[in-house]
């Protein structure tokens, strides 16, 4: 008996494995939902960002329906996707000069008022002209999920395991939101997009109420902080940008020394170069210039926008095999696959430690993610579609997370928000452009023509990232260039 209970001390049951890997997964993320006021937030970043999964897909299939044209409703979704990408950092911009509750309020109303329009112009039939001067109040949203990071951020200041934690859990609660918002939007805009527009603003407004009232948790403005300091707006804004271009410098310096360094390290070992004077690329010199213009930067922007263009065109052409084969109200659920799928691997991927090099990961979740949706071209049935995205989605959120964590070994601390705000406009711009694309050759040759858009944009993806696949494998062997800081 004595020796039957050291076996089973020594080595733990099944049971006692599995409790142990899910308490190590989410007993962190229980301790940070547990201080005072981030529970709210959370939830209110839920439940307010719910316009990002319901109005392009409440708006595609209600144009489809009326309208009777793919090529409007991608066209619609590209407004959208542009309007977003030009409104969401300057938002960003005002929220962080004057305050996450001054800023979203007004903004709010806009999202309301072209929720209104919208549903107004789509009951009365409205010329489709008059579709393109609403949606970009529908880009009209706060950026909730920047402001929760930034909640995060100020609440755990000088607490870097625990704010790197807080970070991966935002990550997992927009996924939380897509699996949610996907079927809601198909089974309502099925139903009716009056219904679906009416409740998504009750999100937006529930959801705003949850987040803004944490008031606790509000970070400063950096209007509250010149007040603080005794200055003006100017004066502060003043200061900071002279500490930016002191930062800059400081970087810039250290680059030259790495250069200079490396070039000596290649004149003793029989080069032809001298420690001082090497032959300078075209590449080099942007690199020089700005470590944006890097051939591996460069890479990333392509990916991102890729990764837009063919992810959008997927959408749309499953809204279309969904109403070809009369199937349209399961859309959403196809789609939460996607998301569910994403959801899991991303969290257990962040609660790894992984000992393979960043790049060989970043390349082979993006070649299983672009293979595997590069073959919904081959498929007859929804329910195939629905079985590649629950086995794709798991490189999903993990394509993303090795792709900002390259950012982190790629640029300086100066330029770090600038860089990933180019990754987001890219982000969107491709996704403007896949809808658009993915929409007309819906209409000529039904939702195979969108498949094979998504199979020719991501294969080109893949190829044109692998060009910076050298400058990607280098970068990503150095450690951390900065930490990210939210301000």
């Amino acid at each position: 008996m004595s020796d039957k209970l050291s076996r089973t001390a020594t080595h733990p049951t099944r049971e006692g494995q599995q409790f142990s890997v899910f308490t190590r997964i989410f007993s962190g993320y229980g301790e940070l939902l547990r201080i005072p006021g981030t529970l709210r937030y959370a939830i209110g970043t839920i439940v307010a960002n719910m316009p990002a999964p319901m109005v392009g897909m409440t708006v595609t299939i209600a144009v489809q329906n009326i309208y009777h044209s793919y090529t409007l409703a991608g066209a619609l979704s590209a407004t959208q996707a542009i309007s977003t990408a030009i409104l969401q950092p300057l938002f960003g911009q005002l929220i962080d000069r004057y305050g996450q509750r001054k800023v979203s309020r007004p903004v709010m109303c806009l999202w309301l008022i072209g929720a209104l329009s919208m549903v107004l112009g789509l009951t009365f039939h409205i010329p489709a002209g008059l579709l393109f001067l609403i949606m970009p109040l529908l880009a009209c949203i706060p950026p909730w999920g920047a402001m929760c990071r930034a909640r995060w951020a100020y609440v755990l200041a000088g607490d870097t395991m625990r704010t790197d934690r807080a970070l991966a859990l935002c990550g997992v609660l927009d996924e939380c939101m897509w699996v949610i918002g996907n079927p809601l939007a198909s089974i309502l805009a099925v139903w009716s997009y009056v219904g679906a527009f009416a409740f998504t603003a009750a999100c937006v407004l529930i959801g705003a109420f949850l987040f803004l009232g944490a008031i606790a948790t509000e970070p400063p403005s950096e209007q509250q902080k010149a007040r603080q300091a005794g200055m003006t707006l100017a004066q502060y804004r003043h200061q900071i940008a002279q500490k930016i271009a002191h930062q800059h410098a400081i970087d810039n310096a250290r680059y030259e020394q790495q250069r200079a360094a490396q070039r000596a390290r290649e004149h003793k070992n029989g080069g032809s170069a001298s420690p001082h004077q090497s032959k300078v690329g075209f590449w080099d010199k942007l690199s020089a210039i700005s470590p944006i213009l890097s051939p591996a930067i460069l890479a990333l922007s392509v990916t991102w926008f890729g990764l837009g263009a063919f992810e959008s065109a997927t959408s749309i052409s499953i809204i279309a095999m969904s109403k070809e084969q009369h199937v349209q109200n399961l859309t959403g659920f196809i789609f939460a696959c996607f998301s569910f799928s994403s959801l899991v691997g991303v969290t257990v991927y962040g609660a790894r430690q992984w000992r393979s090099p960043l790049w060989k990961r970043f390349y082979f979740c993006l070649s299983i993610l672009v293979l595997g949706l590069g073959s919904f071209v081959f498929t007859n049935r929804v329910w195939q579609v629905m079985i590649i995205y629950l086995l794709v989605g798991v490189c999903q959120g993990p394509t993303w997370v090795n792709g900002n964590q390259s950012l982190l070994r790629l640029v300086p601390r100066s330029q770090f928000t600038e860089t990933t705000a180019v990754m987001g406009a890219m982000n969107a711009v491709g996704g403007s452009a896949g809808s658009a694309l993915g929409g007309r050759l819906i209409d000529l040759f039904g939702s195979r023509g969108g498949f094979a858009a998504v199979s020719i944009l991501g294969i080109g993806m893949l190829l044109i990232s692998l060009c910076g696949l050298k400058q990607i494998r280098e970068a990503t062997s150095n450690p951390i260039v900065s930490e990210v800081e939210v301000s």
